[in-house]
């Protein structure tokens, strides 16, 4: 049985907000943590990735993933950028 992977949507709070959000998902058992920004969110996604990274202890990047999708009316798409970053609380 796999591992259900939590996943923190980075928006327009401040990047101390999803610390704490990444800090009780790690305190409440999960291992792995994924946080997922687009836009101009992604800054504050690598800004939450590297508090967190720095404040606990074994928490490493183990990967990072970006992309592009469409969004808007059909039409009038335009693409916006994306990214994904995987976090692991080593033992």
């Amino acid at each position: 049985m796999s591992e259900e992977i939590p996943v923190i949507l980075i928006g327009r709070k401040p990047a101390m907000n999803y610390v704490a959000a990444v800090a009780v998902q790690f305190n409440s058992g999960s291992t792995k943590v994924l946080l997922r920004a687009r836009g101009r969110a992604i800054s504050t996604a690598v800004t939450t990735a590297e508090i967190v990274r720095r404040m606990l202890p074994g928490v490493e990047v183990e990967n990072i993933s970006i992309g592009t999708e469409m969004v808007g009316e059909p039409g009038q798409e335009r693409p916006v950028s994306t990214m994904e970053i995987l976090l692991v609380k080593k033992a």
